[in-house]
């Protein structure tokens, strides 16, 4: 989060280093605040979304829970993946907070690994068919970013080809993995004490994969009802800006050109090794919108957009934390009482 701080403080400042803060508030209090209460909307959808993902297959797993409760674990999750690199840490927090609401760990693995599967997999989906169909948009608005956006795609279409192979031939990739650990160890870049923790780390993620493969097959209808609401998920983010577009009383440019190009920021900064993606989506944005907002406008709609789709998300996951944290602590603490100190 100090990194986040730090980030934000350095990007905000370069981008407003010529412009003084009454101008800055002036020029956010003349957008609508109809439009942004719908932005802001948009933005709980997206992790209401997520929730409705969990709350479904839990009570498919006879897991019984109330949606609030499923609610928390997507606030919590999307919490830790905007303060981690590459996102890295939004699961294993949401399975740990699930465990100690009694949510079988097998159940939580097959849940999270679903969950990413169709948040990567809808990404590199609405980027090819957004390219496809508005490849116009994105050479006139999006060419500054061009490489940015050639590198996202490959990291993306990686990323998903690997789970691909380990999706559809765990034990190809149970074989490849352990051969690998071996290498490094022989070449010690791996000590020979780890190797056997590695090997048994790299069999429990095959395994889990091995299920998933067998869940979906079996269940092909739900599979496409995670995909649904994943496409509706993750249209709700990218339709913030057009909102921020609207709130300023701004036409000429269509819904389908400011999603694309969202889109496309998307895909090309979410593999990026930085926590939320900081520093580089303000980038991005000005890089694919200044043409769109118009140098007056194009900085305070960056604040309201990254404002109600990332900023917004991240305080509110950072109180729902919280407070899911205190009440994990306090029920350790009750547990490991006397049993003639519980009332």
């Amino acid at each position: 989060m100090g990194f986040i701080g730090l980030i934000l403080w350095l990007t905000f400042r370069l981008l407003f280093k010529d412009q003084e803060l009454s101008e800055i508030v002036k020029d956010l209090h003349s957008a609508d605040p109809k439009w942004i209460a719908l932005g802001a909307a948009l933005s709980f959808f997206f992790v209401a979304g997520e929730s409705w993902i969990i709350h479904y297959m839990l009570r498919i797993l006879k897991q019984k829970t109330v949606f609030r409760r499923c609610l928390k674990y997507s606030f919590i999750g999307f919490f830790f993946s905007y303060i981690t690199p590459s996102s890295s840490g939004g699961q294993p927090a949401q399975m740990y907070y699930m465990k100690k609401d009694g949510v079988k760990i097998g159940f939580s693995t097959l849940i999270m690994l679903l969950i990413t599967i169709a948040y990567k997999s809808v990404l590199i989906g609405l980027g090819a068919l957004f390219m496809a169909i508005d490849f116009k948009a994105v050479n006139t608005y999006a060419a500054d970013m061009k490489w940015l956006l050639v590198l996202g795609f490959v990291l993306n279409i990686a990323f998903i080809g690997i789970l691909a192979f380990v999706f559809f031939k765990p034990n190809w990739a149970r074989r490849a993995g352990i051969r690998i650990v071996n290498m490094l160890t022989g070449w010690r870049i791996v000590k020979k004490e780890n190797n056997e923790k590695y090997v048994s780390k790299i069999a429990r993620i095959c395994d889990t994969y091995t299920m998933g493969s067998s869940y979906i097959r079996e269940n092909f209808v739900t599979t496409v009802k995670i995909f649904a609401i994943t496409v509706l998920q993750r249209m709700s983010l990218f339709s913030v800006t057009w909102v921020i577009y609207k709130a300023y009383g701004l036409s000429g440019v269509s819904y389908l050109d400011i999603v694309t190009l969202q889109v496309m920021i998307g895909i090309a900064v979410e593999m990026l090794p930085l926590p939320g993606a900081a520093g580089i989506t303000e980038g991005c944005f000005l890089l694919a919108f200044t043409n769109i907002f118009g140098g007056e406008l194009v900085k305070p709609a960056l604040l309201l957009s990254r404002g109600l789709s990332f900023y917004f998300v991240l305080i509110a996951g950072g109180i729902v934390t919280f407070i899911a944290h205190i009440k994990v602590l306090k029920s350790d603490k009750e547990i490991n009482l006397p049993k003639e100190d519980i009332k």
